[in-house]
């Protein structure tokens, strides 16, 4: 089969088309013909290495010292179940899945094998492989900070969400509102119309104003994208109130998340943002228009038809 492999840390052009071995279904195991997966802003990180100071040796100590350990990365997909193991009673062949792989990587490959218990479910049955494949790491990444943050028990809350044009921030907004809070998005000029379209109208253009000089205080505020600090956002917050920002840690990833993703899209509380869409041998190219910073939603990686 064909993969990406990440010959060695760096820019683009270190992922490589190469033919691997076809994968099994051990006898727990799934084989899924993975139709489309996703290019995050988790995935860049891990081919370049970007990250800063001590967390460099921590990070080549837990993915690999000159490269990473599993070349193929990638980590969400949607796709068939071609095969089982003897052993699998969740699924049957022909089944459309969705899942995430996190740390073991392998979704920019034509087929991968996950076990029947892993983060893996049905797809919400009223989207396409690409729709299922790019809510899932924004998804779950604001599913888990947010659920830090209490959103289900602040009825109403008040919440700044900083990055609103990204993977996590356009699903921040979404789940926000489906706890019915009281949303404020952050966002270049350039992205308000997309911010306006997931239905808030309380916007801040960062490029034009300082967001931090606002009067208004929150019950929460969610930095989807990592570009500020607690004590930056301080005097916004209420005397109750929290910050979280995905740069405080790894968002673990559930089966609920899944299962609350499936339903949220099912519902139409939950739509796919999509910017681009590459196909595997452009994958140098999804990476570098990703590298930009200049995405809006998410990128589709086209893995088969």
């Amino acid at each position: 089969m064909k993969a990406v492999i990440c010959t060695r840390y760096g820019p683009p052009e270190v992922l490589q088309i190469q033919d691997v071995n076809k994968p099994t279904a051990k006898e727990n195991e799934l084989l899924i013909k993975i139709i489309a997966s996703a290019v995050n802003s988790g995935d860049v990180r891990v081919r370049s290495l970007d990250v800063k100071g001590f967390m460099k040796v921590i990070m080549r100590l837990v993915l690999g010292v000159s490269k990473p350990r599993k070349p193929i990365l990638g980590t969400v997909f949607s796709g068939v179940v071609e095969s089982i193991g003897d052993k699998v009673s969740k699924f049957k062949v022909g089944d459309r899945v969705f899942g995430m792989t996190g740390f073991k990587f392998g979704t920019y490959a034509e087929y991968i094998a996950v076990n029947q218990k892993s983060n893996v479910i049905e797809m919400p049955n009223n989207a396409t492989f690409e729709d299922a494949a790019t809510i899932i790491f924004g998804g779950q990444t604001a599913i888990h900070f947010l659920d830090k943050a209490k959103i289900a028990q602040r009825p109403n809350a008040k919440i700044l969400i900083i990055g609103a044009t990204g993977s996590v921030g356009a699903a921040a907004i979404q789940i926000a509102k489906h706890y019915k809070a009281d949303i404020t998005a952050v966002c270049s000029s350039e992205g308000q119309n997309l911010v306006r379209e997931l239905g808030v109208t309380n916007i801040v253009q960062y490029d034009k104003e300082d967001f931090t000089k606002q009067k208004d205080k929150f019950d929460i505020i969610f930095d989807a994208v990592g570009k500020t600090t607690k004590k930056e956002c301080r005097n916004l917050l209420n005397e109750s109130g929290v910050y979280n920002s995905v740069s405080s840690g790894y968002a673990s990833e559930t089966i609920q998340q899944l299962q609350l993703l499936k339903e949220l899209f099912e519902k139409g509380e939950l739509n796919a943002v999509i910017d681009k869409t590459f196909h595997m041998d452009e994958i140098i190219d999804a990476h570098r228009y990703v590298d930009t910073g200049r995405k809006k939603g998410n990128v589709v990686l086209k893995i088969n038809e």
